[in-house]
C-alpha cells in the first residue's frame, strides 16, 4: 500500500497554520499518526518544513533519535505543542 492508494483529505487552514508556526519558533511536537499499513506511531519531533507532493501535503521533521521524517497530514491523529 502507498500514499497514492488513499485520497488526501485536506486538514484544516487552522491545523496548517498550528504546523507552520511550530516550524517557524523550532517548538517539539508530540504526535500520534499513522503510516500507510495503518500502524500507529507516537513520538516527538522537531518540524522543519510542509511540502506538497502528489496532491498531497507532508510534514518533514527530525525524530528524537534524529531521523528524518516525512508525516502525511492527514495522517496526524493527534498532536501537541511541547513548552
Amino acid at each position: 500500500m502507498t500514499d497514492s492508494d488513499t485520497p488526501y483529505q485536506p486538514i484544516s487552514c487552522a491545523m496548517h497554520s498550528e504546523y507552520e508556526l511550530a516550524i517557524m519558533h523550532r517548538r517539539i511536537l508530540q504526535l500520534v499518526w499513522h503510516d500507510t499499513n495503518k500502524i500507529e506511531h507516537i513520538g516527538q519531533l522537531q518540524p522543519l518544513d510542509l511540502r506538497t507532493e502528489n496532491q498531497a501535503e507532508y510534514l518533514l521533521a527530525q525524530g528524537d533519535k534524529g531521523q528524518p521524517l516525512k508525516i502525511r497530514l492527514d495522517y496526524i491523529q493527534q498532536y501537541r505543542i511541547l513548552d
